[in-house]
C-alpha cells in the first residue's frame, strides 16, 4: 500500500494550460490521502484557501476530493473503489472543478484512478455441469462459463487452465472485444458405459504480483446421442426502444429451432453473457425467448446494451445469438442551474462588463433535448456571456444608478431544445451600493427675508420653515448628509449673522442698524459627506424703526 502511494505521488502529472490540472492516484487509498499540490500548481495563496475563497465542486451527490485548508493539497474525501465507479471502462477519470471566488476563475481537475490488484477472478457459479452425448466427435468444443475480474490491465483476467481428466483439454478463444472465452475440448471419445461422469477443475488467473486465482468445478455428464443443435433464426437481433417504454414490455423475442424430437428437440433460452447492471434491467423467458423489461430504462445511465443469448436443447447442444438493445432519449430532464459564485452587492460606479455571478447550466439529455438556451428575464442592465463548456457569466451591460434602482432580482432562465421544451430558473439578488455622484440641491436659488433693526442677538432671521435654507442630496448615508455654512462673506456679515450647520437656519449674531446698512446679500454653501457642494444666495432687508431723535 505504501509503495502504491509513493508510485502515485511520483507519477502524478499536471497541466495548467487552459485552466486544467491532471493527477493520478491508486484506488482504495485511505480518506485524506494526497492527490496533488493544487496551491503550488496554480500559484494560489494559502490564506485564500483557509478563508474558504477557494473550494472544490463536483457534479453528482458524491464528493470524492477535498481541498486541505492548511497545505493547499488536493486529498481524497472518500475511499475510492475503481471497479465500482468505472465498470467496463479502461481509463477511470474523475472530474471536479476548483472555484476561486475572488477572481471568478474556474479550473478543471482530472484525477485518474489507477488500478490495484484487489480482486481475484470469480466465476458466477463455482459448480458447473456439462452434459455431452457419447456420440460427440473428439475435437468438439463447448463454451464454459467465463470468470470475471473487475480489475484493469495486467491485474485483470489473463489466463485459464484445466485439470482433472485425459478426455478433455482447454482452448481459449478471443472474443470480439478482446476478452478470453474458455472452451472445453473433447480430446478423447466418450463411452457412457465406461464412465457416466467426469470431474474437472477450471482455474482462472490474473496477472497481478502475486497473481490471484479463482476456480470452478465442472461435472460432465455423458448422455445418449443428440445429433442436432438448436439454430437461431438470426445471428444478431437489434431493437431500438425509447427510454420511457413501460416496465414489463417485451422488447424483442429470440427464436431457435431444433430438428430433433422429444427432449433433444426442446429448446431453453438463457443469457450467455450479460453485465450485472443489465441483469437487473432485462428478463429472458427461458421457454419463449422473450426479453422483457424489469425496471425503467434511463438513457442517461445507459444508451446501449449488448447481450448474448444461448439456446440449449435437452441434449445440451446449443447455439448463440447476439442481442443489441439501443435506448433512445426523450426529453425527461430540465436544465439544472447551479450558482457557482455570486456577488450580493455591487457599487453603482462599477464599469460595464463587471462579473456578478458565475453559473453552471447542465442538461442530462442528449442531442437537441440537451441543447440549452439561456436568457435573463426583464429589461435589466445585465447580460449573459458564455465562459467555457457549460459555464456562463452574468455581467453588467451598462453603468448602474442606485438613485433609480437600488436592488435587482435577476432571473436567469434556461430552456432546452425538446418539444415541448423543459425549463428552469434561478434568481440572483443584487444590492447596488451608493457612491457620491450627486451634489446637494437647494430648494431655491435665492432666499430673502425682512428684519427690523435693533433685533435682539440670536433672533431667527428666516423664521418661516418655507424660507429656511434647505438642500437635498439623492445619495445615501454620509454621501447624502448635508451641512450648511456661509460662503466667502465680508467680516461684517460673519459678525452679524450665523447659520446652523445642520438645520440651515440663519440667525442674527449682533445688533442691526438700518441707518448704518439696510440690506445684506451673501452666499450659503451646502456640502455633503463626500465633499460635493452647491450654493444659494440669501438677501436680508433691514426695516427702519423710530430709534433716532431729530437733530437741529
Amino acid at each position: 500500500r505504501q509503495r502504491a502511494l509513493l508510485w502515485a505521488v511520483l507519477l502524478a502529472s499536471w497541466e495548467a494550460a487552459w485552466g486544467q490540472l491532471r493527477y493520478s492516484v491508486p484506488e482504495e487509498m485511505p480518506k485524506g490521502s494526497f492527490v496533488g499540490d493544487v496551491a503550488k500548481d496554480l500559484g494560489l495563496q494559502l490564506p485564500a484557501i483557509r478563508d474558504r475563497s477557494v473550494r472544490i465542486v463536483s457534479e453528482g451527490s458524491m464528493q470524492y476530493f477535498a481541498l486541505h485548508g492548511k497545505s493547499g493539497h488536493l486529498v481524497t474525501a472518500e475511499r475510492i473503489d475503481r471497479e465500482q465507479l468505472c465498470e467496463s471502462v479502461q481509463q477511470c477519470v474523475l472530474r471536479c472543478e476548483l472555484i476561486v471566488e475572488g477572481q471568478m476563475q474556474v479550473y478543471r481537475i482530472e484525477v485518474e484512478i489507477t488500478d490495484i490488484n484487489d480482486n481475484a477472478p470469480i466465476f458466477k457459479e463455482v459448480e458447473l455441469e456439462e452434459r455431452m452425448s457419447e456420440a460427440t466427435v473428439p475435437g468438439s468444443r463447448f463454451p464454459l462459463a467465463e470468470a470475471h475480474d473487475p480489475d484493469a490491465g495486467r491485474n485483470s483476467l489473463q489466463s485459464y487452465e484445466l485439470s482433472g481428466d485425459e478426455h478433455f483439454s482447454l482452448a481459449v478463444q478471443a472474443g470480439p472485444g478482446g476478452d478470453q472465452r474458455p472452451e472445453l475440448v473433447l480430446a478423447k471419445a466418450l463411452d457412457r458405459e465406461e464412465a457416466a461422469f467426469h470431474e474437472l477443475v477450471l482455474r482462472a488467473m490474473d496477472g497481478g504480483d502475486p497473481a490471484r486465482t479463482g476456480t470452478a468445478r465442472i461435472r460432465v455428464t455423458v448422455l445418449d446421442a443428440n445429433d442436432n443443435a438448436p439454430v437461431f433464426s438470426q445471428a444478431e437481433y437489434t431493437v431500438r426502444v425509447p427510454e420511457d417504454v413501460p416496465v414489463g414490455s417485451v422488447l424483442v423475442t429470440v427464436t431457435a429451432t431444433d430438428a430433433d424430437e422429444g427432449l433433444y428437440g426442446h429448446v431453453k433460452y438463457s443469457f450467455k453473457k450479460i453485465t450485472e447492471r443489465a441483469s437487473k434491467i432485462f428478463h429472458l423467458d427461458s421457454e419463449m425467448g422473450a426479453i422483457a423489461l424489469l425496471r425503467t430504462l434511463d438513457f442517461e445511465e445507459g444508451d446501449s446494451y449488448e447481450l448474448e443469448v444461448q439456446a440449449r436443447d435437452g441434449g445440451q447442444l446449443f447455439d448463440t445469438a447476439k442481442v443489441v438493445i439501443t435506448v433512445t432519449d426523450i426529453n425527461d430532464n430540465a436544465p439544472k442551474i447551479s450558482m457557482r459564485s455570486t456577488l450580493s452587492e455591487i457599487s453603482e460606479d462599477s464599469p460595464s462588463g463587471t462579473v456578478v455571478a458565475l453559473l453552471h447550466i447542465h442538461d442530462r439529455d442528449a442531442g437537441t433535448n440537451g441543447e440549452v438556451l439561456c436568457s435573463l428575464d426583464g429589461n435589466v442592465p445585465f447580460r449573459l456571456e458564455k465562459s467555457f463548456d457549460e459555464y456562463y457569466r452574468v455581467v453588467t451591460a451598462r453603468e448602474l444608478d442606485r438613485e433609480q434602482v437600488s436592488e435587482y432580482n435577476v432571473t436567469v432562465r434556461a430552456a432546452d431544445g425538446g418539444s415541448p421544451p423543459l425549463q428552469s430558473s434561478a434568481v440572483l439578488a443584487l444590492r447596488v451600493l451608493d457612491v457620491n455622484d450627486n451634489a446637494p440641491v437647494f430648494a431655491e436659488e435665492r432666499y430673502s427675508a425682512r428684519l427690523a433693526e435693533n433685533n435682539a442677538a440670536g433672533a431667527l432671521v428666516l423664521t418661516s420653515v418655507v424660507l429656511r435654507v434647505r438642500a437635498t442630496d439623492a445619495d445615501t448615508g454620509s454621501n447624502g448628509r448635508v451641512s450648511y455654512s456661509f460662503g466667502s462673506v465680508p467680516d461684517v456679515v460673519g459678525a452679524l449673522f450665523a447659520i446652523d450647520s445642520e438645520s440651515g437656519e440663519v440667525r442674527t449674531a449682533g445688533p442691526l442698524d438700518f441707518e448704518e446698512k439696510n440690506k445684506y446679500i451673501f452666499g450659503v454653501e451646502a456640502r455633503d459627506g463626500g465633499g460635493l457642494t452647491s450654493h444659494c444666495e440669501v438677501q436680508i432687508d433691514i426695516t427702519d424703526e423710530n430709534d433716532n431723535d431729530p437733530e437741529i
